[in-house]
């Protein structure tokens, strides 16, 4: 897959998290999209699958 496809079906994701910050002040934001990012990670972790060498 294109690196620019991975890119855009990851913002889509970050976008169905929740498109507006509901902090005001920009330290709170930054630390809300961290936030947010860290989830999404959580996430594809837990889809990617384990492959161990059978043998």
């Amino acid at each position: 897959m294109p690196r620019r496809s991975r890119v855009e079906s990851k913002m889509h994701c970050i976008k169905l998290i929740g498109q507006s910050l509901m902090a005001r002040d920009f330290d709170r934001q930054v630390a809300e999209v961290q936030i947010r990012v860290a989830v999404l990670n959580r996430y594809t972790a837990l889809g990617i699958p384990v492959t161990e060498p059978v043998g």
